[in-house]
Formats: structure tokens, sequence, C-alpha cells
């Protein structure tokens, strides 16, 4: 997958902006107020950070070399995935997962703003 065509597929997610809080090559995502996934525009071979459920994340590391804990993340709660060699189907399962874990966790009042925008 290209970096245009995961920007598109995460702003067609309900309540989604983005953002360049930290620097110019990461590329920020967040529902809500509450990130769900970085996307390093300066990486070769391109590199993304989700949040994935711990349990999860382990069976992923172990089946996948490309996936790692995220650099200056909590790595219980956070996978970097260098996309190479990555089907699309998993990207895109990775980043549904993100969205969905991060938008539970928002407060019922931030939920229903996003859910009836």
């Amino acid at each position: 997958m290209e970096i245009d065509e995961i920007r598109e597929y995460c702003l067609n997610k309900k309540g989604v902006t983005e953002s360049f809080p930290f620097d110019n090559e990461t590329l920020v995502m967040k529902v809500g107020t509450k990130i769900f996934i970085l996307i390093s525009l300066d990486s070769n071979p391109l590199s993304i950070n989700v949040k994935t459920d711990p349990e999860w994340s382990q069976e992923l590391r172990a089946q996948y070399p490309q996936i790692t804990g995220a650099y200056h993340m909590n790595k219980t709660h956070w996978n970097s995935v260098m996309m190479d060699g990555v089907k699309k189907e998993l990207i895109l399962k990775l980043i549904d997962h993100s969205y969905d874990l991060v938008f539970s966790s928002l407060t019922k009042k931030a939920k229903e703003e996003i859910l009836n925008s």
C-alpha cells in the first residue's frame, strides 16, 4: 500500500483528522482527540504505527518479522509495521483494529459527537 491509499482509507472513517504535531515527516491520524495511526513519510520502506490488543501484538510479532514494538511508544499496545511484504488485507485490518480500539476508549459524549456528525 502507498501513503496516499492509507491516508484516504483513514480519512474516510468517521471523526478522523490528520496533522503533523511532532515533525514534518510523521503524519498523525486521530479519531476525536486520540491518535490511532502514525505514518512515517520519510521511511523506506513505508512504516506505520498502529495500536493493537496486547495478545494480538504478540501473535503478530511472532508471525511477521516486519511487525515490531513501536519506537517511542508503549510497546505493549503499539506496533510498528514495515509495509514491505505485508498483505494489504492485513494492513487494513490493523488500521481498522487500531481505529476501533481508540474509538472505544473515547468518552460517551465524544463517541456520540463523532457518530452524529
